[in-house]
């Protein structure tokens, strides 16, 4: 059980890497820190948060065919940086300029993610 959460925060922390550097719109401090917390952030949204969300938005999901989820990885995306900024970790800060930067940081997290995932077995 450690061991997957620990590649899950692993897998998490690299795709959050490729995220920040494919937009320069994303600055953040806190260097390897940082994508260890933001993993373990990511990771924790996606287990309790996420799973909530697809439950409460499941006619939304429905018809749009699942497209809605894209949606509800903006918005975790989101409070991913909400929650690094509020946790107030020393040296670790994150910045995002807007809502398309969100959005395009969402779409490459997940692609990079799914990649990563089809890579490593996270069994």
């Amino acid at each position: 059980m450690l061991k997957k959460i620990l590649i899950g925060v692993v897998l998490n922390g690299v795709a959050l890497y490729v995220a920040t550097r494919l937009l320069p719109d994303i600055t953040y401090t806190g260097g390897v820190k940082f994508f260890i917390i933001g993993g373990f952030i990511i990771g924790f949204l996606n287990t309790f948060v996420k799973p909530l969300m697809k439950l409460l938005s499941l006619p939304v999901l429905l018809l749009t065919f699942g497209l809605f989820s894209f949606v509800i990885n903006v918005v975790i995306f989101w409070l991913a940086v909400k929650g690094v900024n509020a946790l107030h970790f020393s040296d670790v800060s994150v910045a995002v300029s807007g809502v398309l930067t969100y959005i395009i940081a969402a779409f490459a997290f997940a692609i990079t993610n799914w990649v990563l995932h089809i890579f490593i077995r996270n069994k």
